[in-house]
């Protein structure tokens, strides 16, 4: 099986490379750009010399579908849209990592990504690829709409109490934190080092495009829910996602009763572990696990979820090719059976 990657120089795309040229059914790989072409990747990309070869070519929409039978866009938002909005993928399955087609309402498109969007109709033939929790509507699809990586960490942590209904109405709050390389690839002054190095900070409070794709799949789970809090921040780190996501409970719940809810929803879950103790970023560092760990304060009667993920992985490329692998009935794992990096 031959597959393309748009977007082959940026963070998400160089991650999809390295996994893929991984996977046991993929018999080709082809990169594509509109702005950096080169004969060799590894030329500009040495860490991939070796296991991975090949030129990024210009991007042709009809040299790309002919030649690949999946093709992954990880391109920015905006980007993917004006690409897929042009091409005829009548033949290829489509894996897109930007934001373009997950919301379902083009207002809301318009609003928190500030974009006009150039084929809206299309968004309908995407289906929203949180594997873990919509892995039915992903089997029967050619369209995927990869999630965010902010709501990946986010709803894989809260979805068991939505589903069991013990979460409060519009109590959910998340403080969540990523690093650098969540920021994409090309600096400006927020990546700079001297503006990074020692230094936490909260950016786009009350204005960050992942909190109606997060607040759009919570009301799929909990028609009662309306909205979230939501505060982002940024640690001098290069990639890794942790969530902290607090919720007023309906009712006492001993932790005993809360990890045999986690463990119940996740049981048939690879790539989600439901933990014992408070697990840290560099658990998951480089791999597509997500790991859990909730709590509940009877003084406060909250609940309190901690998700990691790497945000490069299971907050992108990762659960991408998870995707593709539940789309061609393979095992999730397929390709993917890595342990995290440590130290």
């Amino acid at each position: 099986m031959k597959v393309g990657i748009m977007g082959a120089t940026g963070y998400g795309g160089l991650e999809l490379i390295r996994l893929l040229s991984m996977h046991p059914e993929i018999s080709g790989m082809n990169f594509y750009s509109t702005s950096d072409y080169t004969d060799d990747l590894s030329a500009y990309y040495p860490h991939l010399a070796t296991n991975t070869s090949g030129p990024i070519k210009k991007w042709d929409k009809n040299r790309s579908v002919s030649e690949n039978d999946i093709l992954f866009f990880a391109t920015p938002h905006g980007v993917s849209s004006e690409l897929i909005g042009d091409l005829d993928y009548s033949k290829t399955k489509l894996i897109d990592l930007s934001g373009d087609f997950r919301l379902k309402k083009e207002e809301q498109y318009k609003k928190w990504y500030k974009h006009t969007h150039p084929c809206f109709p299309k968004t309908n033939e995407f289906t929203y690829g949180l594997s873990e929790l919509n892995r039915e509507a992903i089997k029967k699809s050619t369209n995927i709409a990869n999630p965010g990586c902010y709501p990946t960490a986010t709803l894989l942590g809260v979805a068991p109490l939505l589903k069991a209904g013990i979460v409060k109405k519009n109590t959910i709050i998340v403080d969540a934190k990523s690093g650098i390389s969540g920021a994409g690839k090309n600096a400006n002054q927020i990546t700079q080092f001297m503006n990074r190095n020692e230094n936490l900070t909260a950016y786009k409070i009350t204005e960050h495009q992942h909190i109606p794709e997060i607040e759009q799949f919570i009301g799929t789970l909990d028609s009662t829910q309306n909205f979230i809090s939501f505060t982002p921040h940024l640690v001098p780190m290069t990639r890794g996602i942790l969530s902290t996501i607090y919720v007023e409970s309906t009712r006492e719940i001993s932790n005993e009763e809360l990890k045999d809810l986690y463990n119940q929803n996740y049981e048939d879950s690879y790539f989600v572990r439901v933990r014992d103790g408070i697990p840290c970023t560099k658990d998951v560092y480089g791999s597509n696990f997500c790991d859990i760990y909730a709590t509940y304060d009877e003084r406060t009667n909250r609940i309190t979820i901690v998700s990691v993920i790497d945000n490069l992985v299971k907050g992108a490329a990762g659960q991408a090719i998870q995707n593709m692998n539940i789309m061609l009935d393979l095992p999730d794992e397929t390709g993917l059976q890595f342990t995290p990096l440590f130290p």
